[in-house]
């Protein structure tokens, strides 16, 4: 079975996960926003939650949107008040994955994603949600992933 994981990170928690989930046979593909964000941390949240909160859509470098080869797909995001940032909220737009085996896994500061929960009960209903608290800091977190 061919699985892939979709993510995006700013701070590390994506890649630390991106390790675990190649470990378990996952291929692996980053996306990244054209834009760069702000190198202070208090204008990257300032920013960021802003862009997540107003729904922005990045665009993305290099991004491929075919996901039709593969049986499972994981799309690993922060949490942007409370929400999916930029670059997630364009890889949903440009992605067909209705119909596909789907979780979202979300890593974010207190574990929890109520707005973006939404989305994805809204406009995915049969997708799984995985949360993480943090797991370049919790690195324990990370073996919530085994149950994917």
């Amino acid at each position: 079975m061919r699985k892939l994981f979709i993510y995006y990170s700013l701070t590390g928690s994506g890649e630390e996960v991106a390790k675990v989930l190649e470990g378990q046979g996952y291929e692996i593909r980053r996306v990244y926003e054209k834009k760069k964000m702000p190198k202070s941390f208090f204008f990257r949240v300032f920013v960021g939650g802003f862009r997540a909160g107003i729904k922005a859509k990045a665009k993305l470098i290099d991004y491929d949107p075919n996901v039709s080869d593969y049986e499972q797909i994981v799309i690993g995001s922060p949490v942007w008040n409370g929400r999916f940032p930029p670059a997630i909220n364009a890889v949903l737009k440009q992605t067909s994955l209705q119909g596909q085996d789907l979780t979202f896994l979300f890593y974010s500061g207190s574990g929890e994603a109520p707005k973006a929960t939404l989305v994805v009960n809204r406009d995915y209903p049969d997708a799984h949600i995985l949360y993480l608290q943090e797991p370049k800091k919790y690195p324990q977190e990370l073996e919530k992933l085994k149950s994917l």
